[in-house]
């Protein structure tokens, strides 16, 4: 009997996070290895809204025969000559319309809910998404599954700590409003003068001279810009701790990267999925002080961070990309049975 042929879209376009790219290229790499069961079918290229995605990728779609389609991310074509499944890592755009582009909420609004209308399942990576697909989008609760994301093996590995001239706090992440990288300045800054601390954030210098402002000759924020897996892995191993301070987030994958290397995590409730929330520290949204305290805290506890460190062990012990690929592959068989 030949096996079902389930189509990936592969496609690594500009519009997708660093984590929707991750995720994309995790589940396609190990899909086969995992899944024996299926013969996958990747479509690779094209990018979105155009004529590519509306018209190109359909009647590649239609010609390889293939029996399902997941779409990796909400990016899908009007017509999908097949039944197929929708990958949703949250609904931030719609949470926090004040932050993003005028024409982004009309999009989620008409086009990503149809598209969750048509879906035979929709995948998300946290509880909390769920919610949001059914109150902002009115998806069938019945059809949503949830699915973790996993961590890849680079930060599970021992590594060298990054050295440092002092020791630092890290953020990893872009520098979008949600982010909310005012309230991680507001703490940061306000820690006692006995603490000679550095911030790293991932990412350019794009603060227009608040890093300078912020400096003192004991303490200073660095932008490190663009950084490697292998070099993240190093960051994470030598700091005290991952600061998260987004108001929301899909799954938030720095987290779970931070916790398999070692490095406690510190982050807004609002943030943290389900799946990690018993090993993180957390603060309530845009409370600078709340999070000051915590920072102190990890800082001058080594109890605390010891303890924070063994908990995200186990937490991302739980958590691999080969078991996220299996659960998406259950899906598959759900919609194909």
């Amino acid at each position: 009997m030949s096996l079902a042929r389930v189509g990936l879209d592969a496609r690594l376009t500009r519009q997708l996070s660093v984590g929707m790219k991750t995720y994309a290229a995790e589940l396609v790499a190990r899909l086969p290895r995992v899944a024996p069961e299926f013969t996958f079918v990747p479509f690779a290229r094209g990018g979105n809204f155009g004529w590519d995605e509306q018209v190109r990728l359909p009647l590649a779609i239609g010609r390889s025969g293939v029996d399902l389609v997941h779409f990796l991310s909400q990016y899908v074509p009007a017509v999908v000559p097949a039944r197929f499944v929708v990958t949703i890592h949250d609904l931030i755009h719609l949470r926090f319309p004040q932050y993003f582009k005028s024409k982004v909420r009309p999009y989620y609004q008409t086009l990503v809910r149809w598209t969750c209308a048509r879906a035979a399942r929709v995948i998300t990576d946290d509880e909390r998404t769920v919610e949001d697909l059914v109150t902002f989008l009115g998806t069938r609760r019945e059809k949503i599954r949830v699915i973790p994301l996993g961590g890849a093996e680079t930060f599970s590995r021992a590594v060298a700590p990054h050295a440092a001239p002092r020791p630092y706090l890290l953020y990893v992440g872009n520098h979008r409003p949600h982010k909310d990288l005012a309230t991680l300045f507001t703490a940061w800054s306000a820690l006692p003068a006995g603490f000679a601390v550095d911030l790293y954030v991932t990412g350019p210098d794009d603060f227009d001279g608040e890093l300078e402002r912020r400096a003192t000759p004991s303490r200073a924020i660095v932008a490190l810009g663009e950084v490697r897996s292998d070099e993240l892995a190093s960051y994470y191993a030598g700091a005290r701790a991952l600061v998260h301070p987004s108001l929301r987030e899909g799954f938030g994958l720095p987290m779970l990267e931070a916790m398999a290397a070692g490095c406690p995590v510190i982050a807004c409730e609002d943030s943290v999925p389900s799946a990690l929330e018993s090993a993180a520290l957390t603060f309530k949204a845009r409370d600078a002080e709340g999070l000051r305290t915590l920072l102190e805290t990890m800082l001058a506890d080594q109890g605390t961070r010891e303890r924070s460190v063994n908990l995200g062990h186990e937490a991302a012990g739980r958590l691999s990309w080969d078991r996220c690929a299996r659960a998406t592959a259950d899906v598959y068989r759900e919609v194909l049975e």
